[in-house]
């Protein structure tokens, strides 16, 4: 199993933390005493998640904060309330992500694919980068998956082809592993460690269809159901990868089932750009806002 850190008095984040694979991530490092912090969009969700896990750890270490990781308002506002609260942030866990069947947009004009999966991973780590280079060993762990492309620069949120929520998910998925990898370029020479995982085929929420979406998405909801890994099985290379000491100095890799795996999705100039191409929509946003 490995040696685990002693994570009492330290500080996680884990976002998307109400359900599937980030509640079990979350209730993973309340187990371990680390202080907490759930990060999600429904104040009634995150509540029942708070609740489930307090009586279930033991913990009274756990706080709620709410965010949209869909919106670059909402979560610069969630990490201005962190950065008040707290002086560390020892793991930042990026995981919140949707799958959406048809092209939608949020209230800030971003394709809500992109929005989640890409600019929220991005904004949510750049806002809270301060507290993580504070405090010495910090670690950031991106869920990302196998089921991932490379995306286009020229149209990174599907504005200009036929919407496919395969392409859109897998393209922000890719964007996932480039933007971890140019992280960890950036923060070379410094002690914050990111690392991108993959938790396996999971019956998650997210594989969950109704009947307005595609076909596709109707067929692969039951079969990850019957084959798909637990939630809490799928948890468990992020969470490694969070507490263990056999990876506490493992940075800019791609990791499942405990080990470093070959990731296809390494182009410095992809990943400078879509980092650039980030920044760049981030700013326009807060300038419009």
């Amino acid at each position: 199993m490995g040696e685990r850190l002693v994570l009492s008095g330290k500080v996680a984040i884990v976002t998307g933390a109400n359900t599937g694979i980030g509640l079990e991530i979350a209730r993973g490092l309340a187990m371990h005493r680390a202080r907490v912090v759930l990060a999600c969009r429904s104040r009634e969700r995150g509540q029942a998640a708070l609740e489930e896990l307090s009586a279930d750890t033991c913990s009274d270490r756990l706080e709620l904060e709410l965010v949209d990781t869909s919106l670059t308002r909402s979560i610069r506002e969630f990490a201005a309330r962190v950065r008040a609260r707290h002086a560390r942030l020892d793991v930042l866990v990026n995981n919140a992500g949707v799958w959406r069947e048809r092209r939608e947009e949020t209230a800030e004009g971003v394709e809500l694919t992109f929005a989640t999966n890409v600019l929220g991973y991005f904004t949510v780590t750049r806002e809270l980068l301060p507290l993580l280079e504070a405090t010495p060993h910090a670690r950031i762990v991106n869920v990302a998956s196998k089921m991932a492309r490379r995306p286009r620069l020229d149209d990174l949120e599907h504005a200009t082809r036929a919407y496919s929520g395969v392409d859109a998910y897998s393209e922000s998925k890719g964007a996932n592993r480039l933007l971890t990898w140019e992280l960890d370029r950036r923060l070379d020479g410094k002690r914050v460690y990111a690392n991108a995982v993959h938790p396996g085929m999971v019956a998650s929420e997210i594989t969950r269809a109704d009947p307005q979406t595609g076909l596709l998405r109707r067929m692969s909801g039951p079969f990850f159901r019957v084959f798909g890994r637990s939630t809490r099985d799928g948890a468990d290379t992020a969470l490694w990868a969070a507490t263990s000491a056999d990876c506490e100095m493992s940075r800019g890799n791609f990791l499942e089932r405990r080990k470093i795996a070959r990731c296809k999705l390494r182009d410095e100039r992809l990943e400078r750009e879509l980092w650039e191409a980030c920044e760049a929509r981030v700013a326009a946003i807060v300038a419009a806002t």
